[in-house]
């Protein structure tokens, strides 16, 4: 994922990261002198490999950081929400702490130590983000964005990211006006082009330039791009630049040329086989630790609907390349839930959902049968949620692309997931395939477990379960 975002933003995610792994490597250091400063004997004892524990006691925070999503470039949240999430991420890497402290004893450094180091990385990474986001805000530090065109395609810029956060990685300078073309920007927002373009580029100090005119043939002043290029200038299109700075590619702007030009789509052998093996993996551990959840699942639905009723449910779905298989879940609807066999949207407040289906759908504990048909090879760990063979048809004939979400395995979690609330329209359908195309041009394994990671968040705060 990290090679479509900026290269300006990836220097800052690393430094951003580097120096928060310091601080909370720092703050166990610094935890176990003040705990011991009075008794040199036990700090000496209790000091062994200090400096890997440090750092063990970082990685550990920073993983629970980033499955609450601490670490996402296009994060949007309050410095309540902020403050929150945080919270949550030292809760839950305290408790990994704990529970490694139990697997391997060598590594205990004290409840004293772990509960000073806790309060204070918590407050230095809180201190430290919020110095970082003052400093990222300067406008003077962020790259400097030109956009060539001033019609409808440019004003999707102007009109979709209005917000600060769209635009905390850039800085737009204005808007250029190709010979013929509409004028959809307001005029406060236009650049004088009274000089040649690789002049107004030098005299702007612009960094990129993205061409979104709205007809290209014979408008684009091509010698004063390639002058620009040879400069060192970033020339980027106007699909492009949205992908990479919203996470999403835009329907309306989608074009087949695009799609086969614009890279992304890895499917060789050896990244087929390094998925498969993580996936494997993924699904052995997480049955591994869910397997005493499943059962008291099972328990409760026996327990609800009582013998003879069914605990699992098969329901057919559409997988990779158009094919359908039995997907499994744990029963959270009444058995005549669709009686009539009508395939339906499920709502938000739903009477067919059981009270403990109600619970499993909030949890996702109902999602957990599909193990299986990971293990089967039927899903994937991550990839776009297969959805019923009769939304794909009806859906394929109105949305663009639907079809290209197909040509990877669907998945147990996923990048729409991760982005868009529960989808339950042919709206919502349409925007989901806009997240579900960025990830199906641009996983890779690093992506995979980020969003694997993430998925905490979505199940501790109950985003997009019906």
């Amino acid at each position: 994922m990290l090679r479509f975002l900026r290269r300006q933003t990836v220097r800052w995610l690393l430094l951003f990261g580097s120096a928060e792994l310091l601080l909370l490597a720092s703050s166990l250091y610094l935890a176990m002198h003040l705990r011991y400063f009075r008794n040199a004997d036990e700090l000496v004892d209790f000091s062994h490999h200090l400096l890997l524990r440090s750092f063990i006691f970082a990685l550990v925070i920073m993983l629970g950081m980033a499955a609450l999503g601490e670490y996402r470039t296009h994060l949007r949240t309050s410095w309540q929400g902020a403050v929150a999430r945080q919270a949550v991420a030292f809760v839950i890497g305290g408790l990994l702490l704990i529970i490694g402290y139990y697997v391997v004893p060598q590594a205990y450094v004290g409840r004293g130590v772990l509960s000073i180091a806790l309060v204070m990385g918590f407050t230095a990474v809180m201190v430290f983000r919020l110095l970082f986001m003052r400093m990222v805000e300067i406008e003077s530090l962020k790259p400097r964005v030109l956009i060539l065109g001033t019609g409808q395609r440019a004003a999707q810029i102007h009109n979709r990211m209005r917000r600060r956060s769209d635009r905390r990685g850039f800085t737009i300078v204005g808007y250029v006006p190709c010979a013929g073309e509409e004028l959809a920007i307001p005029a406060e927002k236009l650049l004088r082009f009274d000089v040649p373009l690789p002049i107004l580029v030098k005299r702007e100090q612009i960094d990129e330039i993205v061409v979104g005119v709205d007809d290209r043939r014979g408008r684009l002043p091509m010698d004063g791009l390639l002058q620009c290029r040879q400069a060192g200038v970033m020339i980027t299109d106007l699909t492009t630049f949205f992908e990479r700075e919203s996470g999403r590619v835009q329907l309306s702007w989608l074009e087949p040329s695009w799609l086969v030009f614009s890279g992304g789509f890895h499917a060789t052998p050896l990244h087929r086989l390094s998925k498969r093996c993580f996936d494997i993996a993924a699904a052995a551990v997480l049955l591994m630790l869910c397997w005493p959840l499943m059962l008291a699942v099972a328990l409760a639905i026996r327990l609800e609907s009582g013998p003879g009723q069914p605990i699992l449910y098969r329901q057919e779905r559409v997988g990779e390349n158009g094919n359908t298989f039995w997907l499994l879940k744990f029963r959270s609807m009444r058995t005549d839930a669709e009686r009539d066999g009508v395939a339906r949207w499920a709502n938000k407040h739903d009477d067919r959902v059981t009270r403990v289906g109600r619970i499993c759908r909030k949890l996702r504990f109902d999602e957990l049968p599909q193990l299986w048909n990971v293990f089967k090879s039927d899903m994937s760990i991550v990839g776009p949620r297969p959805e019923r063979p009769q939304f794909v048809a009806d859906l394929a004939t109105k949305i663009p692309f639907y079809s290209l979400r197909h040509c990877l395995k669907p998945g147990l979690a996923g990048w729409a997931q991760l982005s868009y609330p529960y989808g339950a329209s042919e709206e919502d359908a349409a925007e989901k395939l806009k997240y579900d195309l960025f990830y199906v041009k641009n996983h890779n394994l690093l992506f995979d477990m980020l969003i694997l990671i993430e998925t905490v968040e979505v199940v501790l705060f109950n985003r997009g379960a019906r």
